[in-house]
């Protein structure tokens, strides 16, 4: 968006006041307010968020699956119960090879439990990346086209 690209969507972008950790209720919260004042697709709601954003992302699928079209956690943590709940919804997990030891780990492990769940899921690991492997992802018209691919009614019909 500050390169000058367009995108059909509304972007919202909040940032983590110091010193303190995103909280899935306040998230959802904001969800709500944005909802509210703009014109959304509700059946169009996509979760994406970097580092602890990516962390983030799996407390908000942990919360509340249901409410996303799909979600992009990037080197952000996840807990097991994150990906026994997700059910269907896509995820791509992102992160690179060189960032933290344990995160490229969890990150793998996350992947494997959803596969093995039988969720709709995507793992890049890019190669001789550390931590920063947004600006590759966010560069990339592959994700918003497979984000855009997705609505969430599209698991509620797969489910009947």
């Amino acid at each position: 968006i500050d390169q000058g690209r367009h995108f059909p969507f509304v972007v919202v972008s909040p940032q983590c006041p110091a010193d303190t950790r995103w909280d899935a209720k306040t998230l959802l919260a904001l969800l709500d307010h944005v909802g509210t004042k703009h014109a959304t697709d509700r059946d169009r709601v996509y979760v994406t968020g970097l580092s602890m954003g990516g962390s983030g992302t799996w407390s908000l699928i942990d919360a509340e699956a249901a409410r996303f079209a799909a979600a992009v956690p990037i080197c952000g943590r996840g807990e097991s119960q994150a990906a026994s709940r997700a059910g269907r919804l896509p995820i791509w997990i992102v992160v690179g090879d060189r960032d933290r030891a344990e995160l490229v780990t969890n990150c793998r492990e996350m992947a494997a439990s959803l596969q093995s769940g039988g969720g709709d899921v995507k793992l890049s690991v890019y190669s001789g990346v550390g931590h920063d492997s947004w600006t590759q992802t966010y560069a990339t018209p592959e994700l918003y086209e497979w984000m855009l691919r997705h609505k969430a009614s599209d698991r509620k019909s797969a489910a009947k």
